[in-house]
Protein backbone atom coordinates (compact mmCIF):
# COMPACT_ATOMS: atom_id res chain seq x y z
CA UNK A 1 0.00 0.00 0.00
CA UNK A 2 2.68 2.32 0.76
CA UNK A 3 4.43 1.68 -2.53
CA UNK A 4 1.39 2.37 -4.21
CA UNK A 5 0.82 5.54 -2.50
CA UNK A 6 4.44 6.54 -3.31
CA UNK A 7 3.13 6.15 -7.08
CA UNK A 8 0.71 7.88 -6.78
CA UNK A 9 1.99 10.76 -4.79
CA UNK A 10 2.91 13.01 -8.19
CA UNK A 11 -0.19 12.45 -9.46
CA UNK A 12 -2.13 13.36 -6.47
CA UNK A 13 0.22 16.54 -6.14
CA UNK A 14 -0.69 17.45 -9.66
CA UNK A 15 -4.39 17.44 -8.90
CA UNK A 16 -4.08 19.45 -5.59
CA UNK A 17 -2.23 21.80 -7.93
CA UNK A 18 -3.89 21.76 -11.34
CA UNK A 19 -5.17 25.38 -11.83
CA UNK A 20 -8.86 25.95 -12.17
CA UNK A 21 -10.80 25.36 -15.85
CA UNK A 22 -10.65 28.00 -18.59
CA UNK A 23 -13.86 29.90 -18.43
CA UNK A 24 -14.96 30.89 -21.86
CA UNK A 25 -18.11 33.09 -22.65
CA UNK A 26 -18.94 34.20 -25.98
CA UNK A 27 -15.40 35.34 -27.43
CA UNK A 28 -13.79 35.88 -23.91
CA UNK A 29 -11.77 32.88 -22.42
CA UNK A 30 -10.44 33.72 -19.51
CA UNK A 31 -7.49 31.31 -17.63
CA UNK A 32 -7.10 31.44 -13.84
CA UNK A 33 -6.05 34.92 -12.05
CA UNK A 34 -6.88 36.56 -15.59
CA UNK A 35 -9.63 39.22 -16.20
CA UNK A 36 -10.83 39.10 -20.00
CA UNK A 37 -13.30 41.22 -21.97
CA UNK A 38 -15.11 39.99 -25.13
CA UNK A 39 -18.51 39.68 -26.93
CA UNK A 40 -21.23 37.50 -26.80
CA UNK A 41 -22.25 37.46 -30.05
CA UNK A 42 -26.09 37.68 -31.69
CA UNK A 43 -25.97 36.88 -35.58
CA UNK A 44 -28.29 38.36 -37.84
CA UNK A 45 -31.29 36.86 -38.40
CA UNK A 46 -34.99 38.77 -39.22
CA UNK A 47 -33.21 41.64 -37.88
CA UNK A 48 -30.06 43.16 -37.45
CA UNK A 49 -27.17 41.14 -35.07
CA UNK A 50 -25.77 42.96 -31.96
CA UNK A 51 -22.42 42.02 -30.18
CA UNK A 52 -23.17 42.55 -26.17
CA UNK A 53 -20.00 42.93 -24.08
CA UNK A 54 -19.39 40.91 -21.57
CA UNK A 55 -16.43 40.45 -18.68
CA UNK A 56 -15.14 36.70 -17.73
CA UNK A 57 -12.92 37.72 -14.02
CA UNK A 58 -11.58 34.26 -13.34
CA UNK A 59 -10.22 34.15 -9.94
CA UNK A 60 -6.97 32.32 -8.41
CA UNK A 61 -8.86 30.28 -6.75
CA UNK A 62 -11.69 27.70 -7.56
CA UNK A 63 -15.15 28.65 -6.18
CA UNK A 64 -18.47 29.60 -7.53
CA UNK A 65 -19.14 31.44 -10.36
CA UNK A 66 -21.39 34.56 -10.22
CA UNK A 67 -22.96 36.26 -13.48
CA UNK A 68 -23.70 39.93 -12.86
CA UNK A 69 -26.12 41.42 -15.55
CA UNK A 70 -27.35 44.84 -16.21
CA UNK A 71 -29.19 47.05 -18.99
CA UNK A 72 -31.56 44.74 -20.51
CA UNK A 73 -33.40 48.15 -20.39
CA UNK A 74 -30.60 50.13 -21.84
CA UNK A 75 -31.60 53.44 -19.81
CA UNK A 76 -31.49 52.14 -16.94
CA UNK A 77 -27.99 53.64 -16.65
CA UNK A 78 -27.49 53.79 -12.46
CA UNK A 79 -27.12 49.76 -13.23
CA UNK A 80 -25.02 49.89 -16.67
CA UNK A 81 -22.63 52.15 -14.23
CA UNK A 82 -22.43 50.15 -11.08
CA UNK A 83 -21.10 46.98 -13.33
CA UNK A 84 -18.54 48.88 -15.26
CA UNK A 85 -17.22 50.28 -11.80
CA UNK A 86 -17.42 46.50 -10.42
CA UNK A 87 -15.96 44.94 -13.07
CA UNK A 88 -12.83 47.45 -12.79
CA UNK A 89 -12.23 46.76 -9.70
CA UNK A 90 -12.35 43.86 -8.79
CA UNK A 91 -8.91 41.93 -9.12
CA UNK A 92 -8.69 38.00 -9.93
CA UNK A 93 -6.03 37.88 -7.46
CA UNK A 94 -8.18 38.62 -4.70
CA UNK A 95 -11.28 36.73 -5.90
CA UNK A 96 -12.09 33.14 -5.43
CA UNK A 97 -14.63 31.79 -7.95
CA UNK A 98 -15.27 33.52 -10.68
CA UNK A 99 -17.47 36.43 -12.42
CA UNK A 100 -18.99 36.91 -15.38
CA UNK A 101 -20.37 40.57 -16.28
CA UNK A 102 -22.74 41.89 -18.85
CA UNK A 103 -23.06 45.51 -18.59
CA UNK A 104 -25.33 45.99 -21.49
CA UNK A 105 -27.63 44.07 -22.77
CA UNK A 106 -29.55 46.25 -24.70
CA UNK A 107 -26.89 48.15 -26.87
CA UNK A 108 -29.69 49.65 -28.94
CA UNK A 109 -31.90 51.00 -26.31
CA UNK A 110 -28.63 52.98 -24.86
CA UNK A 111 -27.33 54.39 -28.31
CA UNK A 112 -30.91 55.56 -29.07
CA UNK A 113 -32.20 56.49 -25.55
CA UNK A 114 -35.41 54.09 -25.96
CA UNK A 115 -37.11 53.34 -22.12
CA UNK A 116 -38.31 50.03 -21.57
CA UNK A 117 -38.31 48.54 -25.01
CA UNK A 118 -35.28 47.12 -27.84
CA UNK A 119 -36.17 49.89 -30.67
CA UNK A 120 -35.12 47.04 -33.19
CA UNK A 121 -37.95 44.40 -32.67
CA UNK A 122 -40.04 46.64 -29.77
CA UNK A 123 -39.81 44.05 -27.53
CA UNK A 124 -38.99 44.14 -24.05
CA UNK A 125 -35.81 42.63 -23.48
CA UNK A 126 -36.63 41.31 -19.73
CA UNK A 127 -39.71 39.22 -20.75
CA UNK A 128 -38.28 36.41 -23.49
CA UNK A 129 -36.06 34.34 -21.73
CA UNK A 130 -34.75 31.87 -22.68
CA UNK A 131 -35.54 33.06 -26.11
CA UNK A 132 -35.61 31.55 -29.42
CA UNK A 133 -32.11 30.87 -31.47
CA UNK A 134 -33.97 32.00 -35.21
CA UNK A 135 -36.74 34.84 -33.55
CA UNK A 136 -36.53 38.17 -33.62
CA UNK A 137 -32.88 40.35 -31.82
CA UNK A 138 -34.61 40.46 -28.50
CA UNK A 139 -35.41 36.86 -28.74
CA UNK A 140 -32.00 35.80 -30.09
CA UNK A 141 -29.84 38.00 -27.49
CA UNK A 142 -31.67 36.22 -24.15
CA UNK A 143 -30.66 32.61 -26.31
CA UNK A 144 -27.35 33.44 -26.71
CA UNK A 145 -27.50 35.09 -22.82
CA UNK A 146 -29.44 31.88 -21.40
CA UNK A 147 -26.65 29.41 -22.79
CA UNK A 148 -23.83 31.72 -22.90
CA UNK A 149 -24.13 33.38 -19.13
CA UNK A 150 -27.22 31.45 -17.33
CA UNK A 151 -26.46 27.57 -18.36
CA UNK A 152 -22.86 28.83 -17.11
CA UNK A 153 -23.20 30.53 -13.64
CA UNK A 154 -23.86 29.28 -10.06
CA UNK A 155 -25.92 32.29 -8.96
CA UNK A 156 -27.50 35.72 -10.61
CA UNK A 157 -27.58 39.04 -10.13
CA UNK A 158 -29.69 41.12 -12.68
CA UNK A 159 -29.58 44.67 -11.72
CA UNK A 160 -32.38 47.49 -13.07
CA UNK A 161 -33.79 50.38 -11.94
CA UNK A 162 -34.54 54.34 -12.71
CA UNK A 163 -35.34 54.20 -15.96
CA UNK A 164 -36.17 57.78 -18.11
CA UNK A 165 -40.12 57.86 -16.50
CA UNK A 166 -39.54 56.37 -13.23
CA UNK A 167 -38.70 57.40 -10.12
CA UNK A 168 -38.21 54.76 -7.38
CA UNK A 169 -37.02 53.69 -4.01
CA UNK A 170 -34.10 51.45 -3.91
CA UNK A 171 -35.36 47.77 -3.79
CA UNK A 172 -34.40 43.97 -4.05
CA UNK A 173 -37.16 41.15 -5.11
CA UNK A 174 -36.82 37.66 -3.73
CA UNK A 175 -38.59 34.58 -5.02
CA UNK A 176 -40.67 32.39 -2.80
CA UNK A 177 -41.04 29.46 -4.77
CA UNK A 178 -41.72 26.80 -1.80
CA UNK A 179 -38.85 24.87 -2.01
CA UNK A 180 -37.54 25.47 1.21
CA UNK A 181 -33.51 25.16 0.97
CA UNK A 182 -33.50 26.32 -2.18
CA UNK A 183 -35.52 29.78 -0.98
CA UNK A 184 -32.90 30.13 1.76
CA UNK A 185 -30.07 30.13 -0.20
CA UNK A 186 -31.92 32.95 -2.54
CA UNK A 187 -33.27 34.97 0.60
CA UNK A 188 -29.98 35.10 2.09
CA UNK A 189 -28.64 36.39 -1.53
CA UNK A 190 -31.24 39.02 -1.33
CA UNK A 191 -30.51 40.44 2.59
CA UNK A 192 -26.72 40.13 1.83
CA UNK A 193 -27.46 42.67 -0.93
CA UNK A 194 -27.99 44.99 1.79
CA UNK A 195 -31.33 47.20 0.90
CA UNK A 196 -33.85 47.96 3.05
CA UNK A 197 -36.75 47.35 0.90
CA UNK A 198 -37.49 43.59 -0.37
CA UNK A 199 -40.64 42.44 -2.64
CA UNK A 200 -41.89 39.22 -2.48
CA UNK A 201 -42.65 37.27 -5.77
CA UNK A 202 -44.81 34.50 -5.02
CA UNK A 203 -43.71 31.51 -7.07
CA UNK A 204 -44.76 28.70 -5.37
CA UNK A 205 -46.58 25.85 -7.05
CA UNK A 206 -50.34 27.27 -5.51
CA UNK A 207 -48.98 30.63 -5.91
CA UNK A 208 -50.24 33.21 -8.74
CA UNK A 209 -47.24 32.56 -10.80
CA UNK A 210 -45.82 29.33 -10.14
CA UNK A 211 -42.18 29.22 -11.08
CA UNK A 212 -42.80 25.95 -13.16
CA UNK A 213 -45.34 28.16 -15.43
CA UNK A 214 -44.28 27.40 -19.05
CA UNK A 215 -43.52 30.60 -21.57
CA UNK A 216 -40.76 33.03 -21.89
CA UNK A 217 -39.99 35.09 -18.66
CA UNK A 218 -37.54 37.41 -17.05
CA UNK A 219 -33.76 36.59 -16.68
CA UNK A 220 -34.20 36.29 -12.89
CA UNK A 221 -36.72 33.57 -12.89
CA UNK A 222 -35.74 31.74 -15.59
CA UNK A 223 -32.10 31.28 -13.76
CA UNK A 224 -34.38 29.97 -10.63
CA UNK A 225 -36.46 27.62 -13.26
CA UNK A 226 -32.60 26.34 -13.27
CA UNK A 227 -32.09 26.05 -9.57
CA UNK A 228 -30.26 28.82 -9.15
CA UNK A 229 -30.61 31.51 -7.21
CA UNK A 230 -30.93 35.29 -8.43
CA UNK A 231 -30.93 38.20 -6.81
CA UNK A 232 -33.06 41.39 -8.77
CA UNK A 233 -32.00 44.90 -7.14
CA UNK A 234 -33.25 48.34 -8.41
CA UNK A 235 -32.12 51.42 -7.59
CA UNK A 236 -32.40 54.94 -10.37
CA UNK A 237 -34.30 58.02 -10.68
CA UNK A 238 -35.64 58.71 -14.05
CA UNK A 239 -32.30 57.92 -15.97
CA UNK A 240 -30.10 59.80 -13.53
CA UNK A 241 -26.57 58.63 -13.01
CA UNK A 242 -26.10 59.95 -8.80
CA UNK A 243 -23.38 58.32 -6.77
CA UNK A 244 -25.96 57.15 -3.78
CA UNK A 245 -27.68 54.98 -6.67
CA UNK A 246 -24.43 53.16 -8.73
CA UNK A 247 -22.54 53.18 -4.82
CA UNK A 248 -25.82 50.81 -3.57
CA UNK A 249 -26.10 48.58 -6.60
CA UNK A 250 -21.94 48.15 -6.38
CA UNK A 251 -21.75 47.77 -2.60
CA UNK A 252 -24.45 45.02 -2.71
CA UNK A 253 -23.23 43.27 -5.35
CA UNK A 254 -19.44 43.13 -3.27
CA UNK A 255 -21.66 42.23 -0.37
CA UNK A 256 -22.84 39.25 -2.23
CA UNK A 257 -19.65 38.20 -3.31
CA UNK A 258 -18.58 38.17 0.14
CA UNK A 259 -21.34 36.42 1.14
CA UNK A 260 -20.64 33.88 -1.04
CA UNK A 261 -16.55 33.64 -0.01
CA UNK A 262 -15.67 35.29 -3.78
CA UNK A 263 -13.83 37.65 -1.39
CA UNK A 264 -12.26 38.70 1.43
CA UNK A 265 -14.12 40.38 4.45
CA UNK A 266 -17.66 39.77 5.90
CA UNK A 267 -21.22 40.85 4.01
CA UNK A 268 -23.18 43.63 5.50
CA UNK A 269 -26.61 42.30 5.41
CA UNK A 270 -29.86 44.66 5.98
CA UNK A 271 -30.76 43.96 9.42
CA UNK A 272 -34.60 44.95 9.46
CA UNK A 273 -35.93 44.37 5.86
CA UNK A 274 -39.28 45.82 4.81
CA UNK A 275 -40.96 42.85 3.10
CA UNK A 276 -43.44 44.21 0.95
CA UNK A 277 -45.71 41.33 0.21
CA UNK A 278 -47.73 42.02 -3.00
CA UNK A 279 -47.38 45.13 -5.51
CA UNK A 280 -50.43 47.00 -6.82
CA UNK A 281 -49.59 48.31 -10.45
CA UNK A 282 -52.04 51.66 -10.41
CA UNK A 283 -51.98 52.98 -14.52
CA UNK A 284 -53.69 56.35 -15.94
CA UNK A 285 -57.61 56.36 -16.84
CA UNK A 286 -56.81 59.52 -19.26
CA UNK A 287 -53.98 60.85 -21.70
CA UNK A 288 -51.86 63.76 -20.60
CA UNK A 289 -49.73 65.97 -18.37
CA UNK A 290 -49.21 63.88 -15.23
CA UNK A 291 -48.43 65.75 -11.82
CA UNK A 292 -46.84 63.33 -8.85
CA UNK A 293 -48.04 64.46 -5.71
CA UNK A 294 -46.03 61.49 -3.50
CA UNK A 295 -42.49 60.58 -3.44
CA UNK A 296 -41.16 57.28 -3.67
CA UNK A 297 -40.85 55.83 0.21
CA UNK A 298 -43.90 57.88 1.50
CA UNK A 299 -46.64 55.76 3.35
CA UNK A 300 -49.94 56.13 1.75
CA UNK A 301 -53.84 55.26 2.58
CA UNK A 302 -56.22 54.14 0.05
CA UNK A 303 -58.03 56.77 -1.33
CA UNK A 304 -54.79 59.20 -0.56
CA UNK A 305 -54.76 61.59 -3.77
CA UNK A 306 -51.22 61.17 -4.95
CA UNK A 307 -51.53 62.76 -8.47
CA UNK A 308 -53.23 64.29 -11.16
CA UNK A 309 -53.54 64.65 -14.88
CA UNK A 310 -54.49 67.80 -16.75
CA UNK A 311 -55.59 67.96 -20.78
CA UNK A 312 -52.69 69.96 -22.86
CA UNK A 313 -54.97 73.18 -21.88
CA UNK A 314 -53.49 72.44 -17.80
CA UNK A 315 -57.53 71.26 -17.35
CA UNK A 316 -57.32 68.35 -14.60
CA UNK A 317 -59.11 65.42 -16.13
CA UNK A 318 -58.54 62.58 -13.44
CA UNK A 319 -57.15 62.16 -10.23
CA UNK A 320 -55.17 59.77 -9.15
CA UNK A 321 -56.52 58.14 -5.96
CA UNK A 322 -54.31 54.67 -4.30
CA UNK A 323 -56.51 52.56 -4.47
CA UNK A 324 -54.53 50.49 -1.77
CA UNK A 325 -52.66 51.50 1.54
CA UNK A 326 -48.82 51.10 1.22
CA UNK A 327 -45.55 52.67 0.42
CA UNK A 328 -44.80 53.87 -2.84
CA UNK A 329 -41.90 51.87 -4.25
CA UNK A 330 -42.79 53.93 -8.12
CA UNK A 331 -44.18 56.51 -9.46
CA UNK A 332 -43.74 58.22 -12.96
CA UNK A 333 -41.22 60.83 -12.90
CA UNK A 334 -42.18 62.80 -16.13
CA UNK A 335 -44.68 64.86 -17.38
CA UNK A 336 -45.90 62.18 -20.51
CA UNK A 337 -48.87 60.07 -19.88
CA UNK A 338 -51.05 58.19 -21.87
CA UNK A 339 -53.97 56.45 -21.06
CA UNK A 340 -52.78 53.00 -19.52
CA UNK A 341 -49.60 53.74 -18.72
CA UNK A 342 -48.09 52.91 -15.40
CA UNK A 343 -48.29 55.71 -12.70
CA UNK A 344 -47.36 54.18 -9.67
CA UNK A 345 -46.16 50.93 -7.84
CA UNK A 346 -47.78 50.63 -4.09
CA UNK A 347 -46.35 47.98 -2.10
CA UNK A 348 -48.71 46.45 0.77
CA UNK A 349 -46.74 45.15 3.43
CA UNK A 350 -46.13 41.93 4.56
CA UNK A 351 -48.95 41.67 7.92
Amino acid sequence: MRRILQLLAPILLLAVAAPAADLTVGTATARTGQKVTGFIQVPAGVDTASNIPVIVINGARPGPTLALVAGTHGTEYASILALQKLAQSVDPADLTGALIVVPLVNLASFAQKVPHLNPVDGKNMNRFFPGKADGTQTERASWAIAQQVVEKCDYLIDLHGGDLDENLHQYSYWANTGKEAFDATSRALVLAFGLDHVIIQDYRPNGPNPLDAGGATSLSRYAERLGKPAVVAEAGHAGTTHSEDIDALFHGSLSVMRHLKMLAGASSPVEHPLWIARITVMTSEQTGVFYPLAAPEAYVKQGMRIGYVTDFFGTKVWDAFAPVSGVIVYIGAVPSMVKGNTVAYIGELQP
